[in-house]
């Protein structure tokens, strides 16, 4: 694949002191302008607490109803994706924000009746994307959907891994990579795996060695993989990870 590098931020790394937006600009300014995508989950629930509205998750997916989806549009599409943006203008690129909404980016179909107003991709419109390339604008995007209506669309709240796997595969992304607070999956041994493929990763969830927070994040990598999108992790809190992004991680293949 030729398409643009995209690169998921995960909550857990953002605002932490990485170079993550530096590298982002630096990118942009040498003419590779890669693509964000961007989730926001801490914040969100963060905000939810200081509005005394409850949290629930199913399956790990915030149920988001009537109440709970004004908040994590506004803060997901709103505050996080705005400080994203005004980072990497701020080192020397320019950068707009975006939700999957806009443009049509991310149609969606409601995941199920318990989840609320959750959505699951159903089609990716990438155009609005490739026109910020185009002009050179590093594209930020948050992880907010949207499901056809008749006088309006619904807005939806979309896992962020899910939606950076769709919009890699749409793009022909030459990469996707996982900026993550862990270097990397981890072998039996402890030490971090360079390349694996996926039976060797469902083998690893199976006995134990891939466990906890790790699981969901492979999940992710194999999923965008199944869209034959080439895939990478890697520690987003080490300084000039992006741009050494071949010498880190574990980059996830398909099976042989």
């Amino acid at each position: 694949m030729s398409g643009p590098l995209v690169i998921k931020i995960g909550g857990s790394t953002l605002g932490t002191a990485d170079t993550t937006f530096r590298d982002v600009a630096a990118m942009a300014r040498d003419g590779d302008v890669p693509v964000v995508v961007h989730g926001g989950g801490a914040e969100a629930s963060r905000w939810l607490d200081a509005m005394s509205i409850p949290t629930r998750f199913v399956r790990g997916l915030r149920v988001t109803d009537d109440v709970v989806l004004p908040v994590v549009v506004a803060v997901l599409a709103g505050l996080v994706n705005k400080r994203i943006v005004a980072a990497i203008n701020a080192a020397g690129a320019r950068a707009v924000g975006l939700s999957g909404a806009d443009g049509r980016i991310l149609e969606c179909r409601l995941a199920a009746p318990e989840l609320g107003f959750v959505g699951e991709p159903a089609r990716t419109r990438p155009e609005a994307i490739r026109a910020l390339l185009d002009a050179g604008i590093v594209p930020v995007i948050s992880s907010i959907g949207f499901v056809p209506g008749g006088e309006a669309d619904q807005l939806v709240n979309v896992n962020a891994d899910t939606i950076a796997g769709e919009i890699a595969a749409a793009l022909s992304a030459r990469e996707l990579v996982f900026l993550t607070d862990v270097e990397g999956v981890r072998g039996p041994g402890g030490s971090v795996i360079a390349r694996i493929d996926e039976t060797e990763a469902r083998g690893l969830v199976a006995n134990g060695v891939i466990a906890g927070g790790m699981i969901p994040k492979v999940e992710a990598c194999l999923h965008a993989v199944s869209l034959d999108v080439p895939v990478r992790i890697i520690d987003g809190r080490e300084a000039g990870s992006l741009l050494h992004r071949g010498e880190r991680g574990t980059q996830f293949q398909a099976a042989p």
